[in-house]
């Protein structure tokens, strides 16, 4: 089992930026491939970014290319997401997520078994 926890979130105008965090106990944080998600009332979530075990790969849905950062800090059990260039479509609850299926499909919900409860954000224009 892997308890996730995220923060980080808030409110701020477009432009701006946020960090979010995502902070790892229970298993070996190493173990696990982790990504973030985000969710609107009424949306299926979607998948913002993904990030392998070893940090050496990362994806990102194509409108949060180049404005999103996805990292982990092994030594912390930590990964993060540090969102620049907020755009108010940017506006939703985002979760992490972990697990080792990431051969299977990085970006999608079914092959993460352990997620956190979510941040908001909101982004003002």
């Amino acid at each position: 089992q892997v308890q996730l926890v995220e923060s980080g979130g808030g409110l701020v105008q477009a432009g701006g930026s946020l960090r979010l965090s995502c902070a790892a106990s229970g298993r070996t944080f190493t173990d696990y491939d982790m990504a973030w998600f985000r969710q609107t009332p009424g949306k299926e979530r979607e998948f913002v970014a993904a990030i392998s075990s070893s940090g050496s790969r990362t994806n990102y849905v194509d409108s949060v290319e180049g404005r999103f950062t996805i990292s982990r800090g092994n030594a912390k059990n930590t990964m993060y997401l540090q969102m620049n260039s907020l755009k108010p479509e940017d506006t939703a609850d985002y979760y992490c997520a972990a697990d080792n299926r990431w051969s299977y499909g990085y970006s999608i919900t079914s092959n993460y078994r352990y997620w956190g409860q979510g941040t908001q954000v909101t982004v003002s224009s």
